[in-house]
């Protein structure tokens, strides 16, 4: 396309992606929360939004099946950031990732220098390295929903995972025992993307970043 391929995720991230985009003179033409299509065209007929799944942004802006995208700091670490070039943290979808136990599960004694802890998390990259500069040796458990069920039915001691309000921690039990990073979402973009379409994703980039001073 000789245009811009803008990659989304449905959900907080979209909701608060729009007043960027209008800012960047952009606006979709259609709700993707009530809409099945995963194209969107704009107001702008050289600029459509492809709606994928949050995990897969990067990788669509990667391969150039974007130019463009908006990602969490998250998702970004477990991708590991290969093809992209960050320009902006654009300040929203703000949360972070935390350590959460069962209430009365002794963290500070299960994370000792030398110490295993079992781990059910979606986030094996960023665990691994934060137990890792620890000294932890670690099990970690992949999965990809229902995160606070883990400790409850004993598959794993704790969790890593995205916190919010702390309300569905509290509603099953569970504490955060440590703060491992604040997370926020990124604009990423394609490398040779920026080159080649320099004069349509500059402007695009420079409205964002104006939007969010």
């Amino acid at each position: 396309m000789d245009g811009i391929t803008i990659a989304l995720s449905k959900g907080r991230i979209f909701e608060e992606t729009l007043p960027l985009l209008a800012a960047a003179g952009i606006v979709p033409s259609e709700n993707p929360e009530s809409s099945r299509k995963l194209i969107i065209g704009t107001n702008r007929p050289e600029v459509r939004v492809v709606i994928v799944r949050a995990s897969d942004v990067p990788t669509y802006v990667q391969y150039g099946a974007a130019d463009l995208g908006i990602a969490g700091k998250d998702v970004l670490i477990e991708h590991g950031g290969a093809g992209l070039y960050q320009p902006l943290d654009l300040n929203i979808a703000k949360c972070r990732m935390c350590v959460a136990a069962p209430a009365g599960f002794d963290y500070a004694a299960a994370v000792r220098p030398g110490a295993r802890l079992r781990i059910a998390t979606k986030y094996i990259n960023t665990a691994k390295e934060h137990f890792a500069a620890k000294g932890v040796h670690v099990d970690l458990i992949k999965l990809y929903g229902s995160m606070e069920l883990a400790p409850l039915a004993g598959l794993s001691e704790v969790i890593v995972d995205l916190v919010s309000s702390g309300a569905t921690l509290k509603a099953n039990h569970l504490v955060e025992v440590e703060e491992i990073m604040d997370i926020s979402s990124r604009l990423v973009v394609n490398q040779a993307a920026l080159k080649v379409k320099h004069g349509l994703l500059q402007p695009v980039i420079e409205a964002f970043a104006g939007a969010i001073r």
